[in-house]
């Protein structure tokens, strides 16, 4: 929601470019989480999403350094979002390396309904 709300300050002729694109990424990075999310059980589509998820964290990241050298974002609300989609980075490789630990629920749930 920050880079949404970021975004609006760019200039009006970024509104279909770096505008469309930051929108677009950082907004793919949560709907591919929820993708993932509802395939945990399937531990290789569900780590699919989430590499998705981190691919589009990326280029969220790119999108930030191409506003910070246009001078659309200072350094520190550059320095803010980069940390925070690097934290989200890591959060999404811990998820990718460790699928069993999201799926264990959706397990333990149908043994015991057996």
């Amino acid at each position: 929601m920050k880079i949404f709300h970021m975004q609006k300050s760019f200039p009006l002729d970024e509104k279909y470019d770096l505008c469309s694109q930051i929108k677009r990424s950082s907004r793919s990075v949560t709907s591919s989480i929820g993708e993932a999310y509802r395939k945990r059980k399937y531990h290789a589509h569900f780590v699919s999403k989430l590499s998705d998820a981190d691919m589009e964290n990326t280029e969220t990241q790119v999108w930030l350094d191409y506003a910070l050298s246009c001078r659309y974002i200072n350094r520190v609300i550059y320095n803010e979002s980069l940390r925070k989609a690097q934290e989200i980075g890591k959060l999404l490789n811990f998820m990718m390396e460790n699928p069993g630990k999201f799926s264990e629920g959706i397990r333990i749930r149908k043994q015991t309904e057996n």
